[in-house]
C-alpha cells in the first residue's frame, strides 16, 4: 500500500494542520438535490485516505456525512491505525445557528453525528444568516463569532475561524473579537487567486484553506463557457510534462508554494495518492508566474441564490435565484434520517 506524507503548517494558537486534507462534499445534482450515491465510495476512499497516511479531514453540517465521516474515524482509532490526537478534524456551523447560544448547539451536534470529543477547528460556514424557510435573519456575524469564542473556551473545539469571509468582513472581525480567527477557508484555484484577501490573511497569521482548488479544470463540472485552464490545456500539459507530474498535481503545488492548504475531494483510492504526491517538486519562478496569469476572478462557487441576503461576501451578479431546498432543510447520513 502506497504511504503518503503531508507536511504541516503551524495554526496562529501553535497547533498544526497537515496541507493537504481530504474534502467530503458530495454536491448537488443537476436538480439541485443533494447527492448520496457516492457516500459508500466515500467512505472506502477515506478509510483509505487514512491508511496510507492522511490526517486532515474536512467535513460539515451541511454535508450530511458527519455519522459517516465519524465512524471512519473511530473505526481507525479502534484498529489502531491513529490516535484521535493525530487526526484534524475540521467541520463547519451552518446559517441557521447564527445565534450566539445557537452556535454551541450546532457544536455539539456535529460532535454527537461525528461521536466525537472534540473538533480540531470549527469554522463559521458564511457570514450570513438565514432560516430554514429562507428568511433573511440578519445576525451579525460578530455575534456569531461570541458564541465560536465560547465553544473554544468550553473545548469542543481546538480552534475556531470562518469560510467564505472578505477582506472587509475579516478587518471588521478582528476589530471586534477577543480571539483572531485561526484559518478562513475560501474558494482558490487557478482561475480564482484572491491574492488581495489571502494577503491579507497571511499579514495576520490567519491560514487559508483552498476549496474547489481544481476549479473548472475537470470538464464534466465545469459550466459551460467556463475559462481555461481545463485538464487537456497545452500550457498545463507541458508544465505537468516537464516535472513529470499531472495537470492536478501541478495545480496543487501551486497553491502550496503560495502557502495555502487544500482540500480537494475524490471517491477515488488513485486520486487520493496523486494528490498528496506534490511535495517531492519545486514549480520554478517561470511556471509560477505562467500560472498566476491564469487568475481572471472567476468564481466556481458564486451561490448567488444568496446575493440579496446581509453580509454575502461576494459581488453581486444580475441573476436571480432561489435557494435549492437542499441547502435549506435536511436531516444527516445515508438514509437521511438523523438530525
Amino acid at each position: 500500500m502506497a504511504k503518503v506524507n503531508i507536511p504541516n503548517f503551524k495554526l496562529n494558537n501553535g497547533r498544526e494542520i497537515p496541507a493537504l486534507g481530504y474534502g467530503t462534499w458530495l454536491g448537488l445534482n443537476d436538480k439541485m438535490v443533494f447527492d448520496i450515491t457516492d457516500l459508500p465510495k466515500l467512505v472506502d476512499t477515506l478509510s483509505y485516505a487514512i491508511d496510507i497516511g492522511y490526517r486532515h479531514i474536512d467535513t460539515a453540517h451541511l454535508y450530511r456525512v458527519e455519522p459517516e465521516v465519524g465512524q471512519v474515524i473511530n473505526k481507525k482509532i479502534e484498529e489502531g491505525v491513529v490516535k484521535r490526537e493525530d487526526l484534524f478534524v475540521t467541520t463547519k456551523v451552518w446559517h441557521h445557528y447564527h445565534r450566539e447560544a445557537d452556535v454551541e448547539v450546532s457544536v455539539r451536534a456535529s460532535l454527537r453525528r461525528l461521536n466525537l470529543d472534540y473538533v480540531d477547528l470549527v469554522l463559521m460556514h458564511w457570514p450570513m444568516s438565514i432560516s430554514q424557510d429562507g428568511v433573511d435573519e440578519k445576525i451579525d456575524y460578530l455575534e456569531t463569532w461570541r458564541g465560536f469564542e465560547t465553544v473554544l473556551k468550553k473545548g469542543l473545539a481546538k480552534a475556531i475561524g470562518v469560510s467564505n469571509f472578505n477582506v472587509e468582513q475579516l478587518k471588521r472581525l478582528l476589530a471586534n473579537s477577543k480571539v483572531v480567527p485561526a484559518s478562513n477557508q475560501i474558494e482558490i484555484n487557478l482561475n480564482l487567486g484572491q491574492k488581495e484577501l489571502v494577503d491579507f490573511c497571511q499579514a495576520h497569521n490567519i491560514v487559508v484553506v483552498a476549496y474547489s482548488p481544481f476549479g473548472t479544470m475537470v470538464p464534466s463540472h465545469a459550466a459551460p463557457g467556463s475559462p481555461e485552464p481545463k485538464l487537456n490545456n497545452p500550457t498545463m500539459v507541458s508544465i505537468a510534462k516537464k516535472y513529470g507530474k499531472t495537470v492536478t498535481q501541478v495545480t496543487l503545488r501551486y497553491l502550496f508554494q503560495r502557502g495555502l492548504i487544500s482540500i480537494p475531494k475524490t471517491v477515488s483510492k488513485s486520486r487520493v495518492v496523486e494528490n498528496a504526491d506534490i511535495f517531492d517538486f519545486v514549480l520554478d519562478e517561470n511556471d509560477v508566474k505562467t500560472l498566476a496569469e491564469f487568475d481572471n476572478g472567476y468564481r466556481t462557487v458564486p451561490c448567488s441564490f444568496w446575493q440579496d441576503y446581509a453580509n454575502y461576501p461576494f459581488e453581486k451578479t444580475d441573476v436571480k435565484l432561489e435557494i435549492p431546498l437542499a441547502l435549506r432543510k435536511w436531516k444527516n447520513g445515508a438514509n437521511q434520517d438523523i438530525d
